[in-house]
């Protein structure tokens, strides 16, 4: 890709994260204003909203995914998993808008594909936790994924007071203090 075409396109991407998380229906028109482009340039790498919203979801999916390795390259498992899910609660509220923005047919399909690099991803985390021994042996990624759906449910105007403390005893019920597994 040009680079001026990878440039336009991440902007489209960076303009339909801040747009997908206000209120309403995201429109094409308000995402190519906000990028700074012309609405053929923008139609040119996404034909369709839904295009566009599957390519936000799956680029938020590989930064979480990324965010994990270096995570734990850089810091101890519990507080790389406990940094995680704070990229995963931003992540959240990216998932909100794009479950509201897409139709139910394309939502399946673009789930079904980014759960499994998900699921990798939480994986190491909770490997490395549980050789660490600071984690629970007995969790699994599908464990997490449904313990977390809580994120979807929170209204925007409790998310900065409920989220963190939600998050925190997400954690230290993952812990493996005083817990047989």
């Amino acid at each position: 890709m040009r680079t001026d075409a990878a440039r336009n396109r991440a902007a489209i991407l960076d303009a339909t994260r801040e747009l997908i998380a206000e209120p309403g229906e995201l429109k094409l028109s308000a995402v190519a204003k906000r990028a700074g482009i012309g609405q053929g340039t923008l139609y040119r790498h996404f034909a369709t909203r839904d295009e566009l919203v599957g390519a936000l979801y799956e680029q938020e999916i590989d930064e979480l995914v990324e965010r994990a390795h270096l995570l734990l390259e850089q810091h101890s498992p519990l507080e790389a998993l406990e940094r995680w899910f704070d990229q995963l609660a931003g992540y959240a509220r990216v998932k909100g808008g794009v479950i509201n923005a897409v139709e139910s047919s394309v939502w399946a399909d673009i789930s079904a594909h980014t759960h499994t690099k998900l699921g990798r991803a939480l994986n190491e985390l909770l490997s490395a936790g549980a050789a660490a021994g600071v984690l629970r042996t007995d969790l699994d990624p599908r464990d997490v994924i449904l313990l977390s759906w809580f994120l979807a449910h929170v209204q925007p105007e409790e998310w900065d007071d409920r989220v963190p403390r939600l998050l925190d005893v997400l954690l230290q019920g993952m812990q493996s203090t005083g817990i047989r597994s």
